[in-house]
């Protein structure tokens, strides 16, 4: 079964949020979303998903490149 390139970065910057110990609260208080969009982008049951900009800020707030939410090949 492959991953979805939604999947994949969704799950990178879950990971990410993770190791930084940064809570979805603070996560969505910096993106200026509910703390309930979090939680729908990080559960498969939703199809939300982050868009260009969010990724942009989270690679703000996460301390890293916007590339380090991508796979090196297509998926």
């Amino acid at each position: 079964m492959s991953v979805s390139i939604d999947d994949y970065v969704i799950a990178k910057v879950k990971e990410l949020r993770l190791k930084k110990g940064f809570s979805q609260i603070y996560i969505a208080n910096e993106l200026n979303v509910s703390v309930g969009f979090i939680g729908m982008v990080e559960s498969s049951k939703y199809t939300n998903h982050y868009n260009l900009k969010h990724l942009n800020k989270l690679a703000i707030v996460l301390g890293c490149s916007p590339r380090d939410f991508l796979p090196e090949k297509p998926l």
